[in-house]
């Protein structure tokens, strides 16, 4: 219902599917497809297997080959943490979805009396609970969502079935899990007149690790709806989230432009103080010739850096230069995110830069020392080896030119 949301908001299944197709994972296939869930509609994500046919699916999955044993596998700490490492994600990915399958494991281990590394996940360890648990973490970054939030949670009522037999709900993991993150919980759907399990162990987890259970005041950007699998009578089933940005992000972006002209100092001292003012943490650094007054040939310093390092960049420059002054400006701005992940390409592993904005991927970057030990090595051109690893590079993320 996460991803479902998430698809629904605008993120792309190609997107989602670059990151998991990497994993060492066969005989299912991805599918999101619209459904209604009463009158509400909704992106209805599903991890299914290769041989079933939907005749509703909406074109957009991602193929696996067919191997019978990944189906409801039950797998330990180690193999998931093995499947997760084996795939092309960034190093943040997989800490974060590695910490959840963790927390999930530390949880059933104390329900069922054994260590960490006896338990076996059951449902939790199929093929589908990873897909949801790195596919989430996965999207976030995608997106560029820094912060979560959730409203309290409804409990559903009942019992479930289980590898373990009829068990109450919440389940005794999910219950454990949302008690330990101190979470609200609410009844909903009435309890007398719709039973049903409503949070799942993952769903839980999930929530848990990532979310503030508060609600922050947001400029809304967009919002999407996510669909369950059961249907209640009279309530839709469905996740929404909500995507925008808030007061304490918007002030993350405001930023200070200090500039001053020097006209009296040693040349070589420009290169010097370029290293300080980044080595404390300036976002930018750069010198513009000017003219000053009496037809003087001099340099205009220019330093961009956030609100907060303002005091500390004034200091920096009064002691290091010849100047007298600085000129402050507050300035505002909107960065696109980027990330550095592994790629494989027909001449070897490549570092890959890949600028993202909200879902879309717009443009990737091989490394440039990457690109100059592969043209060293196979005694190949630098701009062909390049331009090789970019086109490949770009095909595997399916970035989408702008």
């Amino acid at each position: 219902m996460i991803l479902g949301a998430l698809l629904d908001a605008g993120l792309p299944l190609k997107t989602l599917t670059s990151g998991l197709e990497s994993l060492p994972l066969h005989g299912f296939k991805l599918e999101a497809r619209k459904v209604l869930k009463n009158g509400i509609s909704a992106t209805k994500f599903s991890v299914i297997e290769e041989t079933h046919h939907h005749p509703e699916a909406s074109g957009h999955d991602l193929q696996f080959h067919r191997h019978a044993e990944d189906h409801h596998a039950h797998r330990g700490l180690k193999e998931i943490t093995d499947i997760i490492n084996s795939g092309w994600l960034s190093e943040k990915v997989k800490k974060r979805s590695l910490e959840v399958f963790r927390r999930l494991a530390e949880v059933e281990a104390g329900i069922h009396g054994v260590s960490v590394d006896e338990v076996h996940f059951h449902e939790l360890g199929a093929l589908d609970t990873i897909i949801d648990i790195v596919g989430t973490m996965l999207a976030l970054e995608a997106l560029g969502i820094q912060e979560c939030y959730s409203s309290a949670l409804p409990v559903g009522s009942g019992t479930v079935k289980t590898e373990h037999g009829i068990l109450p709900v919440p389940a005794p993991a999910t219950l454990q899990i949302l008690a330990q993150a101190g979470a609200p919980l609410k009844a909903a759907p009435p309890a007398d007149k719709e039973p049903g399990e409503m949070v799942t162990p993952t769903g839980a987890v999930l929530i848990a690790y990532l979310a503030e259970f508060s609600r922050p005041d947001l400029k809304i950007e967009k919002c999407g709806y996510g669909a369950g699998q059961k249907n209640f009578p009279g309530w839709p089933n469905v996740l929404r989230v909500w995507i925008g940005e808030t007061a304490a992000a918007k002030a993350e972006d405001e930023m200070i432009l200090l500039e001053t002209n020097i006209d009296d100092m040693n040349p070589q001292v420009f290169g010097y103080l370029m290293e300080l003012l980044m080595a404390e943490k300036a976002a930018d650094v750069w010198f513009t010739p000017i003219q000053m007054k009496k037809n003087r040939p001099a340099v205009m310093l220019s330093v961009l850096a956030s609100a907060d390092l303002e005091n500390r960049m004034t200091e920096v420059i009064l002691k290091e230069t010849t100047t007298l002054g600085i000129r402050v400006r507050k300035i505002g701005r909107r960065i696109a995110h980027r990330e550095i992940r592994p790629f494989e390409s027909s001449l070897g592993i490549v570092n890959i830069k890949i600028k993202s904005y909200g879902a879309d991927l717009l443009e990737i970057a091989p490394e440039f020392e990457d690109i100059r030990r592969i043209a060293r090595d196979k005694q190949l051109p630098f701009i062909q080896v390049q331009r090789m690893v970019a086109e490949e590079a770009r095909r595997n993320f399916q970035i989408q030119k702008t």
